[in-house]
């Protein structure tokens, strides 16, 4: 038997992330790739795996400490057989988590800058808060997650004005809401007009239980995470939907006649990895859907690469994997990556990886039902494209009707980058190759 410290591995481009959950103890037992503790940052949770099996003899984190890339957690004292190649995986490890959280901040400077652009429209509604003496003389003196600080920015809210009720002072989101509540409701006695965050009406409150019985069900981590978000780029992006449909009739019946050569590669063959060849085809002709505005927004950054956002459905909520290199691709290595991100996605292993460095997103509500809807975008992306329910409709060929299978499609994207004009020959170029999947080879 030997014992192993478990560090935390490879996280991404976060300088640290907060223990929502310890999921094991000392004595307990596990297995390789058992999870052993949640994390949460800005964008998801992720859960650390055990890279060995055996006995947890010691745990040195808690719910509510913060931890970066190479921090230790705990002690495994490892089988026999997982001890005699522990030091080969510490060694090819060890390495890099040194390195790591040196370029981390390097990596999260662009993300700082444009902040202060975001804050310039609510400053007017809230108030400066003076700094404490003691925190300016001391820099930051406060406690917060890296979701926290985030929050704060969007706001223009000074951390080192916010009381910290969590462990050992910890600023939570509670806290910086708490603050800025205060503020406007000072400055709402003085207008005489209620106000909500950043000069936007707030929502009356009203107690529902005189009206009959209530139950209050706290919201799903993952829903709360990407429910801000949403929330952000409803505000600040402002959105355009254009719908149409599309007849793919020869699409479905060349998928199904290649039912037997994709069971043999070991892959499911859905309409969705068409869809993404014809979006990534269409982004060629359109850059500007393949792009994100700069921070001041005076202009626009186009990208050379084409990496597709899938929109998966999970018992905790919503979550947008990234399919990388979708133009470099066939349709079974696609149908391939797309299996194994739903499965992580489901099991809540994703990785910030597996969710950053998307290029435009797509959400398919077709498996489901429906007839058209209007997905948000996904900022800092500029367009979303949302697939409903494909069914049979009698079409004219010019001589008779026929039966066609047709799929309805929107696009939402933001205007200040894609006018109307644009935004149609998109959603109609996008439409002509699922039509007529022939195109997407010239």
């Amino acid at each position: 038997m030997a014992t192993q410290q478990i560090n935390i591995p490879d996280i991404g481009d976060f300088d640290s992330v907060e223990v929502i959950e310890v999921l094991v103890a000392e004595g307990d037992v596990v297995a390789v790739d058992d999870s052993l503790v949640t994390l949460e940052s800005d964008k998801a949770t992720m859960e650390i795996p055990s890279p060995v099996s055996g006995k947890v003899t010691k745990v040195t984190v808690k719910v509510g400490d913060s931890v970066a890339e190479g921090d230790y957690i705990l002690d495994i004292e490892a089988d026999e057989a997982a001890a005699e190649e522990a030091p080969k995986a510490d060694a090819k490890k060890e390495e890099p988590a040194k390195e790591a959280p040196k370029e981390a901040p390097k990596a999260a400077a662009p993300a700082e800058k444009p902040a202060p652009q975001e804050t310039k429209a609510p400053a007017p509604n809230v108030p400066p808060v003076p700094k404490p003496v003691n925190a300016q003389s001391m820099g930051a003196a406060y406690h917060a997650s890296p979701s926290v600080r985030a929050f704060a920015r969007k706001l223009g809210v000074d951390l080192n004005a916010v009381t910290g009720t969590g462990p050992k002072g910890r600023i939570q989101q509670n806290d910086v809401e708490a603050m800025i509540k205060s503020v406007m409701q000072g400055s709402a006695a003085a207008s005489g007009q209620p106000q909500g965050g950043a000069g936007i009406p707030s929502v009356p409150e009203i107690d529902f239980s005189q009206f009959g019985e209530t139950e209050t069900v706290e919201l799903g981590r993952i829903k709360k995470i990407s429910g801000k978000f949403l929330q952000t780029s409803w505000l600040n992006v402002p959105h355009v939907t254009q719908f149409d449909e599309s007849d793919i009739t020869e699409m479905d019946a060349f998928r199904k006649s290649m039912k037997a050569q994709a069971e043999k590669a070991g892959v499911k063959l859905t309409p969705l990895v068409f869809v993404m060849k014809a979006v990534v085809k269409a982004l060629q002709e359109f850059p500007n859907f393949n792009a994100s505005l700069s921070p001041d927004g005076q202009s626009i950054i186009k990208k050379h690469y084409y990496n597709i956002g899938v929109a998966v459905d999970t018992p905790n909520g919503l979550v947008v994997p990234v399919v990388r290199d979708v133009d470099q691709k066939g349709i079974f290595d696609l149908s391939k990556d797309l299996m194994e991100l739903s499965a992580k996605a489901r099991d809540g292993k994703l990785t910030p990886a597996d969710m950053s460095g998307g290029c435009f997103t797509i959400s398919s509500l077709g498996g489901i039902g429906g007839t058209q809807f209007t997905p948000i975008v996904n900022a800092p992306e500029v367009a979303i494209m949302g697939l409903s329910k494909a069914k049979m409709q009698p079409v004219w060929n010019g001589a008779e009707f026929e039966p066609r299978l047709v799929m309805p499609f929107s696009v939402s994207y933001d205007h200040r980058v894609i006018d109307g004009a644009e935004g149609v020959r998109f959603t109609t170029t996008v439409g002509q190759y699922l039509t007529d999947l022939r195109q997407l080879i010239l």
